[in-house]
C-alpha cells in the first residue's frame, strides 16, 4: 500500500484494503486527519481516529474480511460512491458481542469526497442489523 492512488476512485478501494487487511497505519496516507464523518456513531471519537477505531474493531472481532465493491462512480469534483459487500467470519468480540465463528456478510454504500488523495468526508451507510442479527442467530 505504497504507492500514491491515481484517482480519487482509488483512494476508497485502498480504504477497504486496509479494512480488509487490519492496516490502521494505511490511514495515514489515505484520510485527512480532519476528517469529517457525518455518520458517527454516538460516542465514537472524531475525524480520522474514529475510522481508526473501525478498523481495529474489524481486525479483532473478524478473520479473512474482504470487500467487493458492487458499484463505484466518481463526481468531477471528487466524490465517489462505493457500493459494497463484506464477507468475514466473526471470530472475536464485535461491540459486545462474543465470537460466533459465524460466516457473515454484511453490506453498504459510501460516498466520499477526495481531495488530493485522502478522504477529506464521508457519508457511510451499513446494514449493520443484517449482521447482528447472523451472529445473533441460533442454530
Amino acid at each position: 500500500m505504497n504507492s500514491q492512488p491515481t484517482s480519487a476512485r482509488d483512494v476508497p478501494i485502498r480504504v477497504f484494503a486496509a479494512f480488509d487487511a487490519g492496516d490502521i497505519a494505511a490511514l495515514d496516507t489515505l484520510v485527512s486527519p480532519d476528517l469529517i464523518d457525518h455518520n458517527l456513531p454516538p460516542g465514537a471519537p472524531s475525524a480520522i481516529e474514529g475510522m481508526k477505531g473501525m478498523v481495529a474493531a474489524m481486525r479483532d472481532g473478524f478473520t479473512n474480511p474482504h470487500h467487493e465493491i458492487v458499484y463505484q462512480a466518481e463526481t468531477d469534483d471528487g466524490w465517489v460512491v462505493s457500493q459494497w459487500v463484506i464477507t468475514a467470519t466473526h471470530t472475536g468480540p464485535w461491540f459486545g458481542l462474543p465470537a460466533t465463528g459465524r460466516d457473515v456478510t454484511c453490506s453498504g454504500i459510501d460516498l466520499a469526497r477526495v481531495v488530493d488523495g485522502r478522504i477529506v468526508e464521508i457519508r457511510h451507510v451499513e446494514e449493520l442489523l443484517q449482521l447482528q442479527m447472523q451472529m445473533q442467530l441460533t442454530d
